[in-house]
């Protein structure tokens, strides 16, 4: 059974043709499958498509939030929906051709647990492929996981991967990576990339910041999610000893020259203030680093970042 979730905002026009072509794929080729359309906080009438889909094909179950949540919220409602022991997610712009879905399956029973796309030949401005571009460049050089197009939609993955994973914020363009941390093996294969037929690009330069920051986020969990201090600790310790060996000079200058009858005058000088700011820093991030410890030993997950307001079609497991 394969599970294909597609988040949604503001994609009615295309919702009927997607639907009809990644029916012609999987039945075509023998695939077992249902869709979940996600409704993030739509207000052009793609809940109202989604519903007449799943009246007409039972196939397609549809998850609509209260308002919009973002990409990744809508994501995590899909899979907690999802029944299949392969997930597949895509987005519903029609740029995500479904007739890749047997290319990725192939691909992932070589032995993969993540197949992620690559638009090779990308269909958009310029203005978003060179930032993607360096983007990408970014992120492989960081986290260690050398992929073309960390952010493609459409992705293919086995069910224990979704299970272990928790996406909040923009990490749904790094679920290849933080699979790839949890020990899963994770590849890539080109994908045929379709111009926009309908809407409007959701993509900004506030999108491309806020990738960054969470690319720090993913490089910091990946890395110390399980020991913070290590990470914490290291910074506090470098500036608490270099405050403390700022202090210890002070100390020894100010013995040595009113040992000579002169008057230091160190508590004027400059290396003072930075002496005592560096050990009060580096004590403050120790200390940070020892409390995110217990946050990590002593505390569950957190409560999801999205409220459902309706669901449509058969919640039953097909399998």
């Amino acid at each position: 059974m394969l599970s294909i979730v597609i988040p949604v905002l503001n994609e009615r026009e295309s919702l009927a043709q997607l639907h009809a072509e990644i029916c012609q794929t999987c039945q075509s080729h023998g695939i077992k499958f249902h869709i979940i359309f996600v409704d993030d906080g739509s207000t052009d009438g793609s809940w109202e498509e989604i519903r007449r889909l799943a009246e007409s094909d039972d196939r397609v179950r549809g998850v609509r939030l209260r308002r919009n949540f973002g990409k990744a919220a809508a994501l995590m409602a899909g899979l907690k929906a999802a029944r299949g022991s392969l997930i597949m997610t895509m987005d519903a712009d029609l740029q995500d051709d479904p007739a890749e879905i047997p290319n990725l399956l192939a691909k992932l029973e070589e032995g993969y647990d993540v197949v992620n796309g690559w638009k090779r030949r990308r269909l958009d401005p310029w203005h978003k492929v060179y930032p993607s571009k360096v983007f990408n460049w970014m992120v492989s050089r960081l986290t260690g996981l050398k992929l073309h197009d960390h952010n493609c939609g459409l992705k293919l993955f086995r069910a224990e991967v979704a299970r272990e994973l928790r996406i909040y914020g923009e990490l749904h363009r790094f679920i290849p990576v933080l699979a790839h941390a949890r020990g899963f093996r994770v590849t890539e294969i080109p994908v045929h990339h379709r111009p926009r037929q309908f809407g409007r690009s959701k993509y900004g330069v506030r999108r491309f910041v806020r990738g960054f920051l969470d690319l720090l986020t993913v490089v910091f969990l990946t890395g110390f999610g399980q020991r913070p201090s290590h990470m914490l600790g290291a910074v506090g310790l470098f500036f608490f000893l270099l405050g403390c060996a700022g202090l210890a000079y002070l100390a020894v200058y100010w013995v040595v020259k009113m040992s000579s009858g002169v008057d230091p005058h160190i508590g004027t000088r400059p290396l003072l203030a930075y002496s005592v700011a560096a050990a009060l820093l580096g004590a403050q991030a120790i200390s940070l680093g020892f409390l995110a410890e217990l946050i990590v030993a002593y505390t569950g997950r957190e409560s999801d970042a999205y409220s459902v307001a309706e669901r449509v079609g058969r919640e039953s497991d097909d399998n």
